[in-house]
């Protein structure tokens, strides 16, 4: 009987697509140690991503709230992810300080790590890997899945081929951000892709945004995928991965083996759902199979983004045109894989050319790098009428002339005035007001207050105030409110 490994994404994907990574420590920590128990070969933690919006919104240490997540998990090795060259969402990191976020996270417990790079510059992610290997770590090359004329079965048994070869690389992670692949192309595809890993086990990531993930799931073990990413029922679909107990179900169903105790998915399943209906957050989430996603394929966390920037120029009810807009923008700028930096540089951009009305007139810093090649070469030439738009802007050569810099770890250090390398890493990653908040919100909260379920109905309430009509019934009053009109 062929055996089935299931990595956790509740407490990374799960709460990155579902809660905008406002997953705080105490959110976590009641049910960390049973999700250790569970028998999950990884479970997905760290972002740098995640400490921003920690320390921006939460004014919580990202670093304290770890080690507390940490100490609970002390069976199953935890994973971290990280982007070859930035630790922040935009723009450039300097080699150096991603030596030293990768060396502190280790630092930190992390011991497994996926590494990616949209753009595919091999070098970045084979010494990040090297710098892994000094603490033992595991490392999961990813290389991601599109649809575009030029992302081909060739192209991407070519790319597992060259993740391959890096000796640092365990395994390789095949990511579907937009959840557009289907059973007929894994069919073709991921044989290839087994073939071209050269022995290196195989991993798969698909966020659910189609609604076909699972299927997906169902199809590619049964072609040689070792291990699929799934998270706790509430915290999954939708722009998430599908849930572990579907696939579970489904895995048994199809002969597989696993190592998973079922007995433990209902504690975590009924914390998550609570707090995350307690904080007005997604949970319970599903898709329709809507094929206008394929066009743009924007990943499900930045849905959200792109509301709040049309919000606004009060252009929210324009969101549909920014996906097409972003479909569009997508081929101009070369068919790049739309997940972090790239999708987001893609995502302003439409808004942009939808709000301005005037396309690429306003053209942002990190586009016009992208352009400039700073980040690597896209899959296909940029179109050239679109480049044409972007070289005419009044700060282009100023771009050209302003690569990116590569300050050593001891300039770094005194830069930011510090020697203390996970201070270093905060103050890189946001401004010292934000600092100064966090520190002074006090230590990282180890509990959360559930309020009772009439309390969280009035929540509920208050959060629907864009709602033409509302209803609150309880055993204590019923209530229903209409705007003033209605």
């Amino acid at each position: 009987m062929p055996h089935l490994n299931f990595l956790d994404e509740t407490l990374r994907d799960g709460q990155q697509s579902l809660w905008g990574m406002r997953m705080q420590a105490a959110h976590a920590l009641p049910i960390a140690n049973i999700l250790d128990r569970t028998g999950f070969s990884r479970i997905d933690l760290a972002a740098s991503s995640f400490m921003e919006v920690l320390i921006k919104f939460c004014r919580e240490d990202p670093w304290e709230g770890l080690d507390l997540i940490q100490a609970q998990i002390t069976r199953t090795p935890t994973r971290g992810g990280m982007r070859s060259n930035a630790a922040v969402s935009m723009g450039i990191t300097p080699p150096d300080l991603m030596d030293a976020w990768m060396r502190q996270l280790n630092r930190h417990g992390v011991r497994s790590y996926w590494i990616y790079d949209t753009l595919y510059n091999f070098h970045h992610i084979d010494r990040l890997s090297r710098v892994a290997k000094e603490f033992g770590s595991e490392i999961a090359g990813t290389v991601f899945f599109t649809e575009s004329p030029v992302h081909t079965d060739d192209l991407f048994a070519e790319q597992v081929r060259q993740m391959a070869a890096i000796e640092g690389v365990d395994t390789i992670l095949f990511y579907d951000t937009a959840g557009v692949l289907l059973p007929d192309r894994i069919r073709t595809l991921v044989p290839r892709i087994v073939e071209a890993a050269g022995g290196k086990p195989i991993e798969m990531h698909s966020n659910n945004l189609m609604g076909t993930s699972t299927l997906a799931y169902c199809e590619a073990i049964q072609h040689g995928v070792t291990t699929i990413h799934t998270a706790s029922r509430p915290m999954a679909n939708g722009p998430s991965t599908p849930s572990t107990e579907v696939m579970v179900r489904n895995a048994e169903i199809l002969g597989f083996s696993h190592s998973l105790d079922t007995s433990l998915f209902a504690p975590v399943a009924e914390h998550m759902e609570r707090v995350g209906k307690a904080m007005g957050y997604l949970v319970n989430q599903h898709a329709e199979y809507d094929l206008s996603n394929v066009a743009h394929q924007v990943p499900g966390g930045m849905t959200g983004t792109l509301k709040a920037q049309l919000a606004q120029y009060g252009m929210s009810h324009r969101l549909d045109e920014v996906f097409q807009e972003a479909g569009r923008v997508r081929r101009e700028l070369g068919y790049p894989i739309m997940a972090t930096p790239v999708s987001q540089l893609v995502g302003i951009q439409a808004v942009l050319n939808v709000v301005t009305g005037d396309r690429y007139s306003v053209v942002p810093t990190e586009n016009l790098m992208y352009a400039a090649g700073f980040y690597g070469n896209p899959p296909a030439p940029i179109d050239p009428d679109a480049m044409d738009r972007m070289t005419a802007n009044s700060r282009w050569q100023e771009v050209v002339d302003n690569p990116p810099e590569s300050p050593s770890i001891e300039e770094l250090r005194k830069a930011y005035g510090t020697d203390d390398d996970d201070e270093l890493i905060l103050r890189f990653l946001v401004p010292e007001p934000d600092l100064e908040a966090m520190r002074a919100a006090g230590p990282v909260k180890r509990d959360f207050p559930l309020a009772s379920d009439e309390v969280q109905q009035v929540q509920a309430l208050i959060r629907a105030v864009n709602s033409p009509y509302f209803r609150l019934s309880t055993e204590k009053f019923d209530v229903s409110l209409a705007k003033q009109g209605e």
